[in-house]
């Protein structure tokens, strides 16, 4: 991507976040989806950001791409959580490791805001280890037909195709069972979905659990090889893990600037807050967040375009892997500090939704949940320094 695209690119997303702002506060207050996000990611033509220009997307590098979504998390993990599903996390995989019917079937509309996409790996039982999902699949001529509930789904009340998992549901015995992954059409019977929205927070944004009841899968719209799911999941993770990053860093943003505007006005003690020793001590602490997460996303960045131009070198993808699950880790948590911080600097003013601190930090805290949590991500960075012969789960 050359300057000139990557500085349009990032261009055409300021101008989408201060068009989608006065959306998103209203909708988040009214605890309903912001139905704005994708006709103004389609006017801004930002929904297919990773998705090559032959393909009708922008063909950003990671290193632009995050930065892009960073911008966009400082107007909410919902907002931010949209675009981590449709492009991270949906697109990705297609691009990766779908035909070339697959990427020429979903990519152009998805970029055109024609088909949203969504990722379902995580079901009511089956979270921080995938191998214990129960969905099913098994052929019948040239289709598939999957069986099975996935949960917690971001955009899976609202998207066109979803990346799914599961198992055959038909092994000999002593045959190993391993993990496929197919693109699911929504618009069929055998799709059937409830959107969630007893969350703590994202009130603007679409979550969902569906069952697949006997739902028809052309053989075409299997990804990958047979058999290759668990490693096209964990591969998409890593892409799921940077789109996280990027947002939280974009939370720290956006506390640190509401922290500085709101002190420097308001008064208490005959003199404007940001002169008062301890909400200074807040200040440096969101601002030191804020430097170390932009640091670790784009060393990250970096390391993923390096794995990306390089597809067959091991170490690269290794290094990127690692360093993602560290940028997420961090972030997540750093942003769920500074969040907090922020709402405790704004006093009673913090303790309401109608404030922006007080909406990103009842957001920021899944960050520490989805696409990895807090303790599996723990285990993956002490393992990269033990050595595998150490992992806590083989």
């Amino acid at each position: 991507m050359t300057t000139a695209e990557q500085t349009k690119l990032l261009a055409d997303v300021e101008a989408f976040c201060q068009d989608i702002r006065p959306h998103e506060e209203l909708c988040y207050v009214e605890h309903r989806f912001n139905d704005q996000v994708v006709p103004l990611g389609k006017q801004h033509n930002i929904l297919g950001m990773l998705t090559p220009v032959e393909l009708g997307g922008r063909g950003a590098d990671a290193v632009t791409y995050l930065r892009a979504l960073a911008r966009i998390g400082r107007e909410g993990t919902g907002v931010r959580t949209f675009f981590s599903g449709h492009v991270s996390i949906g697109a990705y995989p297609i691009l990766t490791w779908g035909s070339e019917y697959l990427k020429q079937r979903y990519l152009p509309a998805a970029c055109r805001g024609e088909k949203i996409l969504a990722f379902g790996l995580t079901e009511p039982d089956a979270g921080s280890n995938p191998l214990e999902m129960t969905t099913t699949y098994e052929r019948q001529g040239d289709k598939f037909i999957l069986n099975g509930v996935k949960y917690l789904i971001s955009n899976g009340g609202i998207a066109d195709a979803i990346v799914c998992f599961g198992y055959p549901a038909n092994v000999p015995e002593g045959a190993q069972r391993r993990v496929s992954a197919f693109v699911v059409d929504t618009n069929q019977p055998g799709f059937k979905v409830e959107n969630l929205t007893a969350k703590m927070g994202m009130f603007a944004a679409n979550t969902a659990m569906f069952e697949l009841e006997n739902a028809e899968v052309p053989v075409a719209n299997l990804l990958g090889q047979e058999g290759e799911g668990f490693r096209i999941a964990m591969g998409t993770l890593v892409s799921g893990r940077l789109s996280v990053a990027a947002g939280c860093l974009g939370v720290i943003e956006d506390c640190l600037d509401e922290v500085v505007n709101y002190t420097k006005e308001r008064h208490q003690h005959g003199k404007p807050i940001a002169r008062h020793q301890l909400v200074q001590d807040h200040i440096a602490a969101i601002e030191m967040h804020r430097v170390s997460t932009e640091a670790m996303v784009m060393k990250a960045a970096a390391a993923k375009d390096a794995a990306t131009a390089n597809p067959t070198d091991n170490e690269l993808a290794k290094k990127a892997d690692i360093l993602a699950a560290q940028a997420k880790f961090f972030a997540s948590n750093a942003a769920w500090d500074a969040a907090d911080r922020a709402v405790q600097t704004f006093g009673g003013r913090g303790w309401s939704t109608l404030y922006r601190p007080g909406r990103h930090l009842v957001d920021v805290r899944v960050c520490r949940i989805y696409e990895g949590t807090d303790e599996i991500l723990k285990l993956k960075i002490a393992a990269s320094v033990l050595g595998k012969e150490f992992e806590a789960f083989k």
